[in-house]
């Protein structure tokens, strides 16, 4: 018997890997896939084939991770850290996963899977695979690291380097169990001291020129009258709603959990706010120019009523100019 046509397509969007469920939901025999099984496939976990013998990739042992957790898993802490192109480089062992409980946590060859309660989380779906937001794979894969150090340098470095927001990690920690809640909270506290990046440091000086934009508030919490959260500004004036944000080619490249490139203010201005954007190299070569356009924003805030939104200090990491 042939291999049917929809395994090899589904195999092709799968890397090579398939999980015997699925050769059997596709009416390939159990004899069959024993045959086959160490002479043309390779054996990647309990049930999980790659439909050749070659070498093993980084992906390939993702999606066969994936298809052995199941549809209701996700890749947690590092293996999604890594995924999202922060942390260390190249996937490490063992790959991590999440099922949701009361599935149980355990250990299967190069595989590690975490029951968790927490399931409300946004997950990313690209391709086969399913991965944690960016800012929960920051706070697990700094819970699980055994080095208190190398987990603030996880936390400090993903903030300051704008991978993460301040307050989606600050969430995280703060819904997770209590177990390694101490040093997160403590790398949490060190980010907040020195958590913005260097343009956005050099902004705030900038800015400190005019007595107009005195009460600056630094990554304020920022939601509808609805409660629905917007993209949190680097910058905001709450008696006229005017947001103020770093737009950095570096950092906004790729699609960033809390939003998409620069236009990662598109919901607060649909909101009302008014919204000044900024880039380094202008912060950097011209800051007169970035004084007048902040002062520009805030003269059009002043000429239009206030809109509904709600702006909440985020306790130490609250900037007064």
């Amino acid at each position: 018997m042939q291999i049917p046509d929809e395994v090899r397509a589904l195999a092709e969007a799968q890397s090579g890997v398939v999980s015997r469920a699925q050769l059997e939901a596709a009416g390939v025999p159990p004899g069959l896939i024993r045959w086959h099984s160490g002479r043309h496939w390779r054996s990647l976990l309990p049930g999980v084939l790659m439909l050749n013998t070659g070498a093993l990739t980084d992906l390939q042992r993702l999606v066969a991770a994936q298809l052995y957790a199941g549809p209701a898993g996700w890749l947690r802490g590092e293996t999604a850290l890594a995924i999202h192109g922060g942390g260390p480089t190249g996937l490490r062992s063992p790959v991590q996963m999440f099922v949701p409980h009361p599935q149980r946590s355990r250990r299967v060859m190069w595989l590690s899977i975490a029951a968790t309660r927490l399931t409300n989380e946004r997950v990313i779906d690209r391709g086969p695979l399913r991965i944690s937001c960016r800012p929960r794979a920051v706070v697990d894969a700094a819970a699980d690291v055994a080095d208190e150090r190398q987990a603030r340098a996880i936390i400090v470095g993903s903030i300051q380097e704008r991978f993460v927001r301040l307050a989606d990690v600050q969430h995280w920690v703060g819904v997770r169990r209590r177990n390694g809640s101490v040093r997160l909270t403590a790398a949490l506290a060190e980010a907040a001291t020195g958590a913005w990046s260097l343009p956005e440091s050099d902004l705030a000086r900038v800015l400190r020129r005019s007595p107009r934009l005195a009460g600056l508030w630094a990554n304020p919490a920022v939601t509808t009258s609805d409660k629905v959260p917007l993209t949190t500004p680097d910058l905001w004036i709450d008696e006229v709603a005017l947001a103020i944000l770093v737009h950095s080619r570096r950092f906004h490249s790729e699609v960033l959990d809390w939003d998409a490139t620069v236009l990662a203010d598109k919901d607060l201005r649909d909101a009302g706010v008014e919204v000044v954007p900024l880039t380094p190299n202008v912060i950097a070569n011209d800051a007169d120019t970035c004084l007048q356009a902040v002062l520009a924003g805030l003269d059009r805030a002043m000429s239009r009523p206030r809109p509904p939104v709600i702006a909440t200090p985020r306790d130490a990491w609250a900037w007064v100019g």
